[in-house]
């Protein structure tokens, strides 16, 4: 496995976690700063994909499908913290449900990932 299949694994288990953030922040009743989940740039997967990713990978169909699909992640990943913030907390926890957007994006991104994954191997 290379340096880059490492990284991909990393990231995409590092994603799978929000969920898991967000229903605790629900859970515990606490705000959560939605507008840095919000931005798709200030995870490591975002710092790497505007920059040494991009410079390296940026040619490829599958990189531009994550950086798309990462974006609108965390603008879903925003969506739910924001309400989390306006302590509507049955809403954020419905908009974490199979179905939803966030659900949706969330499994494009493993998609994304993996595709992204698979041509870094060529």
């Amino acid at each position: 496995m290379n340096l880059e299949e490492t990284f991909l694994d990393t990231a995409f288990h590092a994603h799978t976690e929000w969920k898991v953030k967000l229903r605790a922040a629900i859970a515990k009743k606490e705000p959560i700063d939605a507008d840095s989940i919000a931005a798709d740039d200030q995870c490591t997967l975002g710092k790497w994909l505007k920059g040494e990713g991009k410079a390296k990978y940026g040619q490829l169909s599958a990189f531009n499908e994550c950086v798309s699909s990462h974006a609108a992640f965390h603008k879903a990943a925003g969506q739910v913290a924001r309400a989390i913030t306006a302590k509507k907390l049955d809403e954020a926890s419905k908009m974490l449900d199979a179905g939803t957007p966030f659900s949706m994006i969330s499994t494009e991104v493993g998609l994304a990932l993996a595709a992204l994954k698979k041509q870094t191997q060529r």
